[in-house]
């Protein structure tokens, strides 16, 4: 377990927070491998009824991977192992057998909000800003699995759009297209409403809720496709590491196409 990882039991609920607000809840491989172990390992003889995700700060739910952990890429074997590990992490959250309430503060980006994506039920503050925008920043890519997963909520044309022009959805379109179903003014009156929630949830019958769970993500897992070269072909490209670099230096990339 790690500090930067916070979690605690209120009630029947778990609650999680990212916490290193000084990086904006960047995500280092500590958080994502606990975050993985608290979702596998919850309990399901009736403690716990729900689990609630949040960032610490008031600015940030998660921004992403930090980056600096990817200047120790070297090989494709590297970046394969990374989309394997975050794709681990992902489908623990997304098979946790307890229901899952991503309570959404500022940015959501990157890492956090793939992992927001995995949560059963996202809801957010009037300050959000989702996306992923690696098209500007880092020149990587998300697995297939990931994107499905984004899809099935967002829809295809919309997913392109966004991480192709690298915006940001904020609160009213996330609201309008049913990413989130709940957009509170400010972080307490979110926070608020996470407890709520969960507490909501605490009173449904858990086992339609697993089942519920598992057969929508085995409705998406029967379409699994193959995308080791297209994680190879980013990551192990001259645009991959400029782009990192730049973004660490704040200076604006400048893409090749290598």
């Amino acid at each position: 377990m790690t500090d930067e990882l916070l979690h605690e039991v209120r009630g029947e609920t778990l609650w999680i927070t990212f916490n290193r607000p000084q990086a904006r809840n960047a995500l280092t491989f500590g958080m994502y491998e606990t975050l993985a172990e608290l979702c596998a390992n919850a309990p399901t003889d009736g403690s716990l009824k729900a689990v609630v995700i949040s960032g610490a700060g008031g600015k940030a739910f998660a921004a992403g991977t930090d980056m600096t952990q990817f200047r120790g890429f070297e090989t494709a074997q590297d970046a394969l192992e990374y989309e394997a590990e975050i794709a681990r992490v992902l489908t623990a959250v997304e098979t946790c057998p307890l229901p899952t309430v991503a309570a959404i503060n500022g940015a959501c980006t990157g890492g956090g909000a793939s992992i927001a994506v995995a949560c059963d039920i996202r809801i957010a503050s009037a300050s959000l800003k989702f996306g992923f925008p690696i098209a500007r920043t880092l020149g990587n890519c998300l697995a297939a699995e990931n994107l499905a997963r984004m899809t099935e909520i967002l829809g295809a044309g919309r997913v392109r759009e966004m991480i192709f022009t690298a915006r940001l959805i904020e609160a009213d379109e996330a609201r309008a297209v049913g990413l989130v179903s709940k957009i509170l003014p400010d972080e307490p009156a979110l926070m608020a409403r996470a407890a709520e929630l969960a507490g909501t949830l605490a009173q449904m019958a858990p086992l339609t809720l697993r089942a519920t769970k598992e057969a929508m993500r085995r409705n998406r897992a029967a379409l699994s496709v193959e995308d080791s070269d297209l994680i190879t072909m980013c990551y192990m490209s001259q645009d991959f590491r400029h782009g990192m670099e730049a973004f660490l230096t704040k200076e604006k990339p400048r893409w090749s196409g290598r």
